[in-house]
């Protein structure tokens, strides 16, 4: 987030203040040299202060921060962009382009996405009347940091081969100073968030994390966060975290610091047979609330109340049964596949349909 006075940043009730420069100064205060980013994938997106924009990398196991020097825009404006692949494949110069991860500058209210385009990779910026640009990645103010202990990329053995590497990197988000990563790592129990001090220090082995999957009945610590949220849970600043066939776990930040091994609460179990693609966190009517896109199951609102005493789920949930935080499915948003916040009352979504692919801003449920 880039302000250009000092403020002060509410998550979840939690206040962290940082006094903010333009963004021209950014690249000298978070030592980032001008330079190319080389993007062998492209992956999560999150801003930090400044306008400076992260940018998750699971090839090349690194997480990047670039200086977009965006400050021009309405973070008001509304968006109503039809056909965002194909304009966004023309942008590259290609005739197919696949949109990754969405983020939107809270300052200008100006979009970026992190594209695949004919294997190629890159940064698109998206502006509200629907002009399509591409960062310029060849010579840009940047910073990167390694994942330490990053798995090895090469296909798995077994029925299923996969490339754990892919994982590596699965959801960025900047909180308070911090840069947390979610995905696997390499050795036993590879599920891992790792924890960065901005301007990038040094790599982070990660955390190992385990869970209760109450779809499955069973304590796991292989299957990677598939996105994560921080907020504030009781006064204690915390991550909420959504994984595939779907419980959502929350995660003390504090105990990132001191653990070599975190057992994450399981507060909700939302059924099987389903990824969460995206969250954020919003506040209507004085009421904080969890909105997460899923692969099979629409978009959840999802209830807070009493989140702090939940204690967890240890008993399994069976036959794509929902336990934990209550929550209700926004029938009217179709096609959801990835969201960010606009502004107080409104998101920015990526929805697909049968017709291609729009980005919008909705009013928040």
């Amino acid at each position: 987030m880039r302000l250009s006075l000092a403020r002060t940043l509410l998550v979840g009730c939690v206040a962290f203040s940082f006094v903010n420069p333009a963004s021209s100064d950014a690249a000298e205060l978070y030592g980032l040299t001008p330079g190319p980013v080389k993007l062998k994938s492209a992956g999560p997106l999150s801003f930090g202060p400044s306008s400076v924009l992260f940018v998750g990398d699971a090839k090349a196991a690194k997480v990047y921060a670039i200086n977009t020097d965006d400050k021009d825009g309405n973070a008001a404006s509304h968006y109503d962009v039809e056909d965002l692949a194909g304009k966004v494949a023309a942008a590259f110069g290609v005739d197919e382009a696949t949109i990754v991860d969405l983020a939107v500058n809270p300052e200008t209210g100006n979009a970026f996405l992190s594209v695949a385009a004919r294997g190629t990779f890159g940064i698109a910026k998206v502006t509200p009347n629907g002009k399509v640009t591409v960062l310029n990645l060849d010579k840009i103010p940047n910073a990167s940091v390694a994942l330490a202990n990053a798995p090895e990329d090469k296909l798995s053995q077994g029925r299923r081969p996969r490339n754990p590497r892919d994982s590596s990197i699965t959801d960025v988000a900047y909180t308070a100073g911090r840069v947390l990563v979610a995905g696997l790592a390499a050795g036993d129990s590879p599920s891992a968030v790792r924890e960065f001090d901005f301007p990038f220090n040094e790599s982070a082995a990660g955390i190992r994390v385990e869970i209760f999957h109450a779809a499955h009945g069973r304590s796991e610590d292989y299957a990677p966060i598939q996105t994560f949220v921080p907020f504030n849970i009781g006064g204690e600043a915390s991550l909420l975290a959504g994984y595939t066939c779907t419980p959502l776990v929350k995660i003390p930040i504090a105990k990132l610091e001191s653990e070599k091994k975190v057992t994450g609460t399981t507060v909700a179990e939302l059924g099987n047979r389903n990824r969460p693609l995206d969250m954020i966190v919003y506040n209507k009517d004085g009421k904080d609330y969890v909105l997460m896109a899923n692969s099979a199951r629409g978009v959840m609102k999802i209830s807070t109340d009493r989140l702090a005493e939940n204690t967890g789920l240890t008993e399994r949930v069976s036959g794509g049964g929902v336990a934990g935080q209550s929550y209700e499915t926004v029938d009217t948003w179709e096609g959801i596949v990835q969201l960010d916040k606009l502004d107080d009352k409104h998101a920015l979504v990526v929805a697909q349909s049968d017709t291609g692919t729009t980005l919008k801003s909705v009013e928040l449920p």
